[in-house]
């Protein structure tokens, strides 16, 4: 695929091949200014490159000054309708709006808008939402949203942008509707080389906004299409970072941290392997380095299943198996695992300490976790 061209949202690259940059939006407004910034702060440990605030009226945006000096990641104004606020937001110091031109009234507050973006290098994303067209668009393309009518929206509002030499652009066109985002993202991709913001509106609650934003999200990466996602839930915000970081990893885009290999468990499995699976996996968090670790229930098929991992566990009756890369190190006793895993590890991984420590955490999960009678 051909890259986009590239834009920068404060020190944060977009587009133009640059890391895949991961956003969501802070839940409070920029008036609560504390509030706001420690949730902020706390996205952008978590992961996020960029952080979207609603700014519905003139005190919303007067506070992004504040709110400004106080988070170290860049911030997007996210207004509607009123030029005005996004006149007050860029002499605040926000690092890009999202608002569409077509939407703020005349050419003159258009330009004004422009010019201003111009002077600071501020970027302009274009939003459209399948649940948002305009009656005009609508009535074009049969009375109800569609791919190509949520691409023509979008159009609009960037010609008008490409009318006053502005080409410091992020689309996005998103739908609750899988298929029909994935389409109008691949019809977008064909038309412009602007960088895509990619996203499934309204996805919903944590398991089924993720599985949703999953699918659109990872089907466009993989074609190539895409410079920065959200994953929208209805949850907490840091949820969407953590999923937007799974997707990259999975996709093989980005690697944070370890990796977890863990068998669905049979008839075989002898250990409790789901609660083992299900600690170790928030354990291996706090380490950094993007190592690749397997648990598995079946001492019979684990290793091979798990080959690529740099180290696993796998449970059997009465013993338990230590790997490394699919090959079989140790056979341990029950009784014995946490003292031949320590040993085991000391002697095949002492440049790594991390690892080592990891396997200590592992085998004491195993003996936590007996094997089934």
């Amino acid at each position: 695929m051909e890259k986009t061209r590239q834009i920068h949202v404060g020190t944060v690259a977009v587009g133009g091949g640059a890391p895949i940059a991961i956003q969501s939006m802070s839940t409070f407004s920029p008036v609560d200014t504390e509030y706001a910034a420690a949730q902020i702060n706390a996205l952008h440990k978590a992961g996020a490159d960029i952080v979207r605030v609603a700014v519905p009226d003139k005190k919303a945006a007067e506070a992004l000054g504040a709110l400004r000096e106080k988070v170290d990641v860049p911030l997007v104004a996210d207004i509607h309708f009123d030029y005005r606020l996004a006149l007050t937001a860029m002499e605040s110091g926000i690092d890009a709006l999202r608002i569409n031109p077509g939407n703020i009234g005349s050419r003159d507050n258009v330009v004004k808008v422009v010019d201003m973006a111009k002077e600071k290098h501020i970027p302009i994303r274009i939003g459209i939402n399948a649940g948002s067209l305009p009656q005009h668009i609508l009535d074009a393309y049969g009375g109800h949203p569609t791919a190509e009518g949520m691409v023509a929206g979008a159009m609009e509002h960037v010609k008008i942008l490409e009318e006053e030499d502005f080409h410091d652009i992020v689309i996005s066109v998103k739908s609750t509707d899988v298929p029909m985002m994935v389409k109008a993202n691949r019809l977008f991709h064909e038309k412009v080389d602007y960088p895509l913001h990619l996203g499934v509106t309204e996805a919903g609650t944590l398991y089924r906004g993720t599985i949703k934003s999953a699918i659109g999200i990872g089907s466009l990466l993989l074609d190539g299409i895409g410079d920065t996602i959200r994953v929208s839930l209805t949850d907490d915000p840091l949820k969407e970072v953590k999923a937007a970081k799974e997707i990259l990893s999975s996709l093989g885009l980005t690697q944070y941290g370890p990796v977890l290999i863990s068998c669905p468990t049979c008839g075989r499995t002898q250990v409790d392997l789901i609660r083992m699976a299900q600690e170790v996996e928030e354990k291996i968090q706090k380490f950094k380095k993007p190592i690749r670790v397997a648990v598995m229930g079946c001492a019979v098929n684990g290793p091979g299943e798990a080959r690529e991992a740099d180290f696993g566990i796998a449970g059997g009756k009465g013993s338990g198996l230590i790997f490394r890369k699919g090959k079989i190190l140790r056979s341990v006793p029950e009784e014995e695992l946490m003292a031949l895993a320590t040993s085991t590890m000391l002697t095949t991984s002492s440049k790594d300490m991390s690892l080592y420590w990891l396997a200590l955490v592992m085998a004491s999960y195993h003996t936590r976790f007996p094997l089934k009678t």
